[in-house]
């Protein structure tokens, strides 16, 4: 499956244009981990496009968060590696995260929402005014974007990235696809 055939999925799933362009966001942050850490590119962004695929539907029932997720995308004929990190990354269901690929997604899936909620508090809410240094004091600001566990974006170091250097990579990225998402 490729990124556009990930996307037009996600939309017989979702509409909240919100949740898309978190979806959109994710899959461009775990393309440029694929990248920096000499994996599959095009299979790292449309696991972070599909993550979510089932939230619209599960999201007054966190119990059935992903793991309805990875029945969709059994359904739909994607592998269990890109299904298991699906269902791993939320950690309600205490699913051994094994993978490089399922411990890239859990990291990742916050730290979209901390950059987007980074931007919308630059004067021009575009991402384009976000500098890394911004990034990193929102980060320590623990009152900032509460959503976004902390904890959970510094597992980037069980994948041997630093804390500064992912944060790096996920602003880079997603100022690539501002347009995209509204950013």
């Amino acid at each position: 499956m490729d990124r556009n055939t990930a996307l037009a999925l996600v939309k017989e799933y979702v509409s909240d244009e919100t949740l898309i362009n978190h979806m959109i966001a994710t899959g461009a942050i775990m393309g440029g981990l694929a990248e920096r850490l000499g994996q599959d590119v095009e299979r790292w962004v449309v696991t972070g496009i599909l993550h979510d695929i089932d939230y619209q539907e599960t999201k007054d029932n966190p119990e059935l968060h992903s793991i309805r997720g990875g029945e969709i995308l059994r359904e739909h004929g994607l592998d269990e590696e890109i299904v298991h990190a699906v269902m791993a990354h939320n950690e309600i269901h205490g699913i051994e995260r094994i993978t490089l690929l399922d411990k890239a997604l859990f990291a990742v899936d916050p730290l979209s929402g901390l950059i987007t909620a980074t931007a919308y508090v630059m004067p021009s809410k575009k991402l384009e005014e976000v500098q890394l240094k911004s990034l990193k004091k929102k980060f320590k600001d623990k009152t900032f974007a509460k959503g976004a566990n902390r904890d959970q974006i510094k597992t980037c170091e069980e994948f041997g990235i630093s804390l500064d250097e992912f944060l790096e990579i996920a602003l880079n990225e997603m100022k690539k696809i501002a347009p995209q998402i509204g950013l």
